[in-house]
């Protein structure tokens, strides 16, 4: 069979008389009451075997019953326990890093990282004071620390350049 013409098919092939559907109903109805239309149906053109529906509970429970059992899927198997520990062990380990930390305090601090940050983000003495109290620059506090010569010299020498000390 040629399908290249199938698109161009104008007509069903199927034919009518001429007033077939408008007498349709009519027609059917008068049939249907119509006593004598019934009696004459003797056969109603379903056959079935001799002792067909005696024998059909045995036949199906036989085809039935020779089934293999159903397939049982466990809950917990081995794969399921491994999934579920595997997550567990995973929001465990979440909630264990140390994302969930507080913030740092100054007594974490090493004084290294804190001079490194003074020295690099370009603090002024007077950003300093104002982090610290009044008691902190009580002149005690400085008195208490006794800083040799040597000591300050060496710092100058290494940390402060000459054109920082032009500047200030």
């Amino acid at each position: 069979m040629n399908n290249n013409n199938l698109h161009n098919i104008k007509s069903t092939g199927f034919t009518t008389s001429n007033d077939y559907f408008e007498s349709f109903d009519e027609k059917m109805l008068s049939k249907l009451k119509n006593e004598n239309y019934f009696d004459s149906i003797k056969n109603t053109g379903f056959k079935v075997s001799e002792n067909y529906f005696d024998t059909l509970e045995d036949a199906i429970i036989s085809k039935v019953s020779n089934e293999r059992e159903p397939k049982v899927i466990q809950i917990f198997s081995k794969r399921n326990l491994v999934y579920i520990s595997s997550m567990a062990a995973a929001i465990l380990l979440l909630f264990n890093l140390a994302i969930f930390d507080d913030k740092p305090t100054f007594d974490s601090l090493d004084i290294e990282t804190v001079e490194n940050y003074i020295m690099n983000q370009n603090i002024n003495s007077f950003e300093i004071a104002s982090l610290l109290t009044d008691e902190e620059l009580s002149e005690e506090n400085f008195i208490q620390n006794q800083l040799e010569e040597k000591t300050i010299e060496d710092y100058i020498l290494n940390n402060i350049e000459i054109e920082d000390l032009i500047i200030e």
